[in-house]
């Protein structure tokens, strides 16, 4: 309550006194709360809406069923979080509360995470898996056959321990004497990848190796994890020489066993793959030997049996070749005969079709039936010559049809004329001409009339 002068005489006001924020001091106020009290807190939820921006940091929201938070996982924290942030994943995430001053909203820096159920590592084992099979660095087409005998041998693996020694020991018993080199390279902690990684580029690159081995001992799998890195993967992929990956015991298995050329159960199993033993090398060139010598022998007998059959083979080489030059003479005959007999008959085919067509032009049969194709002919033009000239004539008739009907007085008559004729025919042209009493006929366009003069007049 602070008190307040009014009209000379002091007063007081129960109104609280305000305190006024700006945004970004409110903003820097909740910042500090959430520091004190809201930094390394392990959140669970499952990821939902998560994004990859171009700065490789990932931005999504866990929620549950009644809420979400939204979630910032930076590029530096990555490297802590051994799988890929995906939708639908339920985790548990670590982090601090801060605010985003630029929208006034809360966030939850993520500084790790792990799945729920499954184990980090087993994810991101799953996960990098299927990426690198569905690319077809696990197909058996890519893979190449290992060579049968190498001259050179790579190996990538730590110059300490028992795994270096265990695959020299069983090179020197199986093969001694065969080029080896060795790059050391870390196969745990940090900066194994990228040794692992240069031991593989070293040897691709060079072309010394014909061979390489990528070996480790057992170990759970964290400790293998460097395997199932995808750079490693890559580098396998990517190497000119093949690889065979000796990494673990053999229940183990790693992303590289999985991308190698040929894998092996163990380092000292690979040492037995990479080349056969000098004793069994020896036994197949004593065998190829004694084959060798068989054939040699035989051939030798074959050679010996031909010389003591070559007298007699020579008087039968004789005698055959005799007997063939006179059966080939037969054939040459017969084939000229049969050439003779189809010129025969081609020859005589053509003089009876000659007769043939000569006693066809004496048939009378033939004639008569040319002749009647011939009135047949002629009375068709005579049909349409008299058609013709019918049509002419009837044309004409009709002429001087229209001429007379044109010049009859019947004609006349249809215009409403008669003509008045005597009891003898003769026809009158003038009242004159008839007398009282006398009967006349008069001639209309269509009938006529009797009639009787009773009076004429002039």
């Amino acid at each position: 309550m602070a008190p307040r002068m009014d009209s000379g005489q002091l007063a007081f006001s129960l109104e609280p006194e305000r305190r006024v924020f700006r945004v970004s001091e409110l903003n820097a106020a909740v910042q500090r709360r959430f520091e004190e009290e809201f930094s390394g807190i392990w959140v669970a939820g499952e990821i939902s809406g998560c994004k990859l921006a171009a700065s490789g940091h990932y931005y999504f929201s866990l929620k549950d069923e009644r809420s979400q938070l939204r979630c910032a996982l930076f590029k530096g924290s990555v490297r802590f979080v051994r799988f890929k942030p995906v939708d639908g994943l339920a985790v548990i995430a670590r982090g601090k509360l801060e605010v985003y001053e630029a929208r006034g909203e809360y966030q939850l820096i993520v500084e790790s995470m792990e799945p729920q159920g499954a184990g980090a590592l087993q994810l991101a084992f799953e996960q990098l898996k299927k990426r690198l099979a569905l690319e077809g660095l696990f197909d058996a087409a890519r893979k190449r056959a290992l060579p049968r005998f190498p001259k050179r041998i790579g190996i990538v693996t730590s110059p300490a321990g028992a795994v270096i020694r265990d695959i020299l020991h069983v090179l020197e018993r199986r093969f001694p004497g065969l080029h080896l080199r060795l790059f050391p390279a870390q196969v745990q902690g940090d900066g194994s990848v990228e040794q692992v990684c240069a031991g593989l580029s070293y040897f691709s690159k060079s072309g010394w190796a014909d061979v390489v081995i990528l070996a480790r001992g057992g170990g759970s799998l964290e400790d293998l994890w460097t395997f199932n890195e995808e750079a490693v993967a890559r580098a396998i992929a990517a190497s000119a020489v093949p690889v065979i990956s000796a990494i673990g015991h053999e229940t183990d298995f790693t992303i590289a066993d999985f991308v190698a050329d040929q894998r092996a159960p163990t380092p000292s199993a690979a040492a037995e793959i990479v080349i056969c033993t000098r004793e069994s090398l020896l036994d197949q060139i004593a065998a190829v030997r004694e084959r060798a010598l068989r054939c040699l022998q035989y051939r030798l007998l074959d050679c010996k049996q031909r010389l003591q059959d070559r007298g007699t083979e020579r008087a039968e080489a004789l005698m055959h070749r005799a007997i063939t030059k006179r059966a080939q003479r037969v054939d040459d005959l017969e084939f000229e005969l049969r050439q003779m007999g189809r010129e025969c008959l081609i020859a005589s085919g053509r003089r009876l079709e000659d007769l043939r067509r000569r006693l066809q032009a004496t048939d009378l049969r033939l004639k008569f039936a040319r002749d009647r194709r011939e009135m047949e002919v002629l009375r068709g033009r005579l049909d349409k010559a008299l058609e013709l000239a019918m049509r002419r004539a009837g044309r004409r008739l009709e002429d001087c049809e229209l001429h007379l009907r044109q010049l009859s007085p019947l004609s006349v008559l249809s215009r409403g004329y008669s003509i008045v004729e005597n009891e003898a025919g003769r026809v009158l042209r003038s009242a004159a001409e008839a007398v009282d009493g006398e009967e006349l006929r008069v001639r209309l366009h269509e009938g006529g009339l009797e009639v009787k003069v009773t009076r004429t007049t002039l």
